[in-house]
């Protein structure tokens, strides 16, 4: 039987995975903490007089915060990613497994926020550029393939402008689940810090698996998830920054240009990050491509 505090452990984890160094902590989990702390040091009681040889008195094991912050030594339920390292076969064959692994990822399932069709990934698994959003959403649902919807139109239409087709990258996201909503339709919502730390050993292995010259984070809770950091992508974009040795660029996502009332500058915007991601590539740019949402 697994500890109370052992939900606590797996959720650090995640987050040490992911860079972060701090975690807020709410005023109830912090007098949790002090009471642990305060027995670990409470003084110990006057010695009583020694016991007879033949009957020696137990003595009272010590309690400190390492006992809370090992973990039990007992199996744990979810699977672990490294499975997937063994499985033989082309990048094709390892992404096809990778996707089998995450139908019933435990980490992700007991959450009990996401619904349960799950979205993977589609595209070229050999690919140089790497597309990464957040979470499948009420379109892509209902056809299994990431960025289907209006913005997934959006998407293509600004890999068709770079010379691409959606067949020539790889596309996925951070968490592999829509986000549930109670009673929910067509509404989508972002996914949880938690919920992206439950589906980013995923990630990960695919960014492994397909070995991209660059990744493209499009929007805040992309790079959120990939890079750990609250920045919004406003101070984001316009630079490069890198997972795990790979080139990350970080853009608005399709589905704020949609919203957008801001004309052909935000369109700019990305325009000139994937002009960026065209040059680290070595891909041809014409004088029209650089003058593209230019007044």
């Amino acid at each position: 039987m697994s500890r109370p505090v052992d939900a606590l452990i797996e959720f650090l984890r995640a987050e040490e995975a992911r860079g972060v160094t701090h975690v807020h902590l709410d005023e109830g989990a912090r007098q949790v903490l002090r009471e642990l702390n305060a027995r670990s040091k409470r003084p110990a009681a006057a010695p009583a007089p020694p016991p007879p040889p033949a009957r020696p008195a137990p003595e009272s094991p010590a309690f400190s915060l390492s006992d809370v912050l090992e973990p039990a030594p007992t199996p744990r339920p979810a699977p672990v990613i490294a499975e997937v390292r063994a499985s033989d076969g082309s990048a094709a064959d390892q992404i096809a497994a990778l996707k089998a692994q995450a139908q019933n990822w435990t980490a992700a399932r007991s959450l009990g926020t996401l619904r349960d069709t799950m979205v993977f990934s589609v595209g070229n698994p050999e690919a140089d550029l790497m597309l990464v959003g957040e979470a499948p959403g009420y379109q892509e649902e209902r056809q299994g393939e990431p960025f289907v919807g209006p913005a997934g139109q959006k998407l293509t239409d600004i890999l068709r402008a770079m010379g691409l087709g959606r067949e020539a990258v790889y596309i996925s996201n951070i968490v592999k689940f829509r986000p549930a909503i109670p009673g929910q339709t067509t509404n989508n919502r972002p996914p949880t810090d938690e919920e992206m730390a439950s589906c980013l050993p995923f990630i990960r292995r695919e960014i492994g698996i397909v070995r991209p010259k660059c990744i493209v984070a499009l929007g805040g809770t992309a790079s959120k998830g990939l890079l750990g950091t609250d920045e919004g992508v406003a101070r984001m974009r316009g630079r490069w920054h890198e997972f795990e040795g790979v080139p990350v660029r970080v853009t608005y996502h399709p589905s704020y240009l949609l919203r957008t009332t801001s004309g052909n500058l935000d369109k700019r915007k990305v325009w000139e990050d994937m002009l960026e991601v065209m040059e680290l590539l070595g891909m041809p740019v014409s004088d029209k491509q650089r003058g593209y949402f230019l007044k």
